[in-house]
């Protein structure tokens, strides 16, 4: 994965650490030439004023607030720059974090974003209103969303679709396979292919030769999925031991793996879906977002443009 510039999202809300910066500079420490934009957006109700009610004050606030962003970014920077890293800031009033985000990929053009995320509760799941899915669903640069940077990466896995049930192009794990490899290489971690499959559930069985036969048909599934992922792992010289073959939900099946391996860093892909079938099913990725303890990595098929944009 080549990175030379990347976009990380600080948090104007916690003076505590910001794990997607420290995770940038693991990162820049095997990148020396990248160049990192450290970007906030701030927004105050209470400030905003309207058509009807704005004000010299309000303005003279805001700029006050925006002012104290900079000097707050300028301190993360400075360290940074001492090191030799190219470090620019860039803050900016708006209302929607994600939309400011996807304005600054457009203009700065960085090739990784970085964002700490965190635990998503049931209202935000249930209006679809997370910043984290938005950049999931809508991001043309890859999008690292990072729980933890304490840690150095050692283990990575890359999740797959060979039978490509989730609409998925075949040269999307491809893509996902090198940029594993890639970077496993520069980091000196291992690197692990996972694959989550599941037979429609007994009770959802209609067809009464396949429920009379269940366990065949369970059998033949799980064989149909092992010849396609072997296949895909051979080809792109993944050892036996490092492939791992699931049975259950992905949301379910693939937490569990990764804490029972020490995955560091979950590689997935995401493709364009409409609104109403993000509304209806969602991405495997943001169904994994709060269950998953490692940071997830989510990169986009070659030439994926944002159908939201004009």
């Amino acid at each position: 994965m080549n990175i030379q510039h990347m976009l990380i999202v600080i948090d104007p809300t916690t003076e505590d650490r910001q794990p997607c910066l420290e995770r940038a500079v693991q990162l820049a420490a095997e990148h020396p030439q990248t160049r990192l934009t450290l970007f906030m957006c701030e927004f105050n109700s209470a400030l905003e004023g309207g058509v009807f009610f704005e004000s010299a004050g309000l303005e003279k606030a805001r700029t006050s607030l925006l002012t104290h962003r900079r000097s707050s970014l300028e301190h993360l920077a400075q360290p940074l720059r001492d090191k030799g890293l190219e470090v620019t800031t860039e803050v900016v009033w708006g209302k929607r974090l994600s939309w400011q985000i996807l304005n600054a990929v457009r203009q700065f053009k960085p090739d990784l974003v970085l964002k700490t995320t965190h635990h998503h509760n049931l209202i935000k799941r249930l209006l679809l209103s997370n910043s984290d899915w938005d950049l999931i669903r809508h991001c043309e640069v890859p999008v690292w969303l990072v729980k933890t940077a304490g840690d150095r990466l050692t283990k990575l896995a890359v999740s797959v679709d060979p039978l490509h049930e989730a609409d998925k192009p075949a040269a999307l794990d491809l893509k996902l396979i090198a940029c594993g490899r890639s970077m496993a290489e520069q980091v000196g971690a291992e690197l692990h292919l996972v694959h989550c499959y599941n037979p429609l559930p007994r009770t959802l069985v209609f067809d009464a030769s396949v429920i009379h036969d269940y366990d065949s048909y369970a059998h033949d599934v799980r064989e149909r999925h092992s010849s396609a992922f072997n296949s895909l792992a051979g080809s792109n010289d993944i050892a036996d031991s490092a492939r791992h073959l699931l049975q259950g939900y992905p949301e379910e099946a693939i937490p569990v793996f990764v804490e029972q391996h020490g995955i560091n860093l979950l590689i997935m892909g995401a493709i364009s879906r409409s609104r109403l079938d993000s509304a209806l099913l969602g991405h495997t990725a943001e169904r994994l977002l709060d269950d998953c303890a490692c940071d997830i990595l989510v990169i986009k098929p070659e030439g994926f443009v944002d159908p939201s944009q004009p």
